[in-house]
């Protein structure tokens, strides 16, 4: 259940950090939707695999983070007409950037960051009890 609330609030704050840029310094607006994005792989990763550790997590989310930019450097024309719709753009991204390998690792070690503290004070919480 938590994965699914992260999930809508990780899409909100991704939206927002385009729609609203202009309010944000430049590199929000640049790189901020791309470490989201990889944060949302890493939430909706954990949704559905509960039972992994952050670790495992993160490495799967990463990974599909990595593939889906480096399939951006193939353009069969289904694929690029996918890629034009709006949840293809969304999914799949529409070009390469090596800046966005970054974001996503970035993105990723977040969600694996604030597993743990959320772990670490579930289980403080629970031997003070």
């Amino acid at each position: 259940m938590w994965y699914g609330g992260l999930s809508l609030l990780t899409i909100a704050l991704g939206v927002a950090s385009r729609r609203f840029a202009p309010l944000w310094p430049a590199w929000v607006g640049t790189y901020a939707g791309d470490a989201l994005w990889a944060l949302l792989v890493f939430w909706l990763v954990g949704l559905g695999w509960p039972r992994w550790g952050s670790g495992r997590v993160g490495a799967v989310a990463l990974s599909f983070a990595f593939g889906t930019e480096f399939s951006q450097l193939y353009h069969a024309p289904w694929l690029d007409a996918l890629r034009h719709t709006w949840p293809g753009s969304l999914v799949l991204g529409q070009g390469f950037l090596w800046s966005d390998l970054l974001c996503y690792t970035l993105g990723v070690l977040a969600g694996v960051g604030l597993e743990r503290v959320w772990q670490g004070r579930k289980s403080s919480a629970v031997g003070q009890a």
